[in-house]
């Protein structure tokens, strides 16, 4: 059964990954690792500076093609060793709120048979908010990574 969405503010992508949870948790925590798939292609992530715990900042830095930086700052809520991630962009470090508070995400990773079931919530503060985000290509976008996140965690 695939997740769904919980209310009309919120775009939800599972996938079954072939690799343990461990390793696709790891391909989220781990900066060096997540500049390697985080973005996708021909967009690149040159930069991640993480700090897993919950009230640590996360800032994920993406760039275009052309080179054009795009950083990305926000702190994490909850963080469940190998089950759980919980983000937003509504505050950064130290708690500061940020100019726009567009989403926090809820990721979720179950053992499924040696596969990890990785579900992605992406909740909205309005639904022009999440249509917003459907319109910037959510699920092309997050579907490209969760590809690349999977080639990745093979490998580990």
């Amino acid at each position: 059964m695939t997740a769904q969405p919980a209310n009309d503010k919120e775009l939800v992508l599972d996938r079954l990954i072939d690799a343990p949870r461990d390793k696709v948790y790891r391909c989220w925590t781990d900066p060096e690792l997540v500049t390697k798939w985080f973005a996708p292609a021909p967009w690149t992530t040159p930069r991640a500076d993480f700090d897993v715990r919950p009230g640590g900042s996360c800032t994920v830095t993406m760039a275009d093609p052309d080179g054009n930086e795009y950083p990305n700052p926000g702190i994490y809520l909850e963080v469940v060793p190998n089950e759980k991630l919980v983000f937003t962009d509504a505050f950064s470090a130290g708690w500061e709120p940020t100019d726009r508070a567009f989403f926090t995400c809820e990721l979720t990773f179950t053992d499924e048979g040696g596969k990890t079931r990785y579900i992605a919530r992406a909740k909205h503060w309005t639904v022009e908010a999440k249509e917003e985000h459907e319109k910037m290509g959510f699920h092309e976008g997050w579907g490209i990574c969760a590809d690349q996140l999977e080639a990745l965690a093979k490998t580990l």
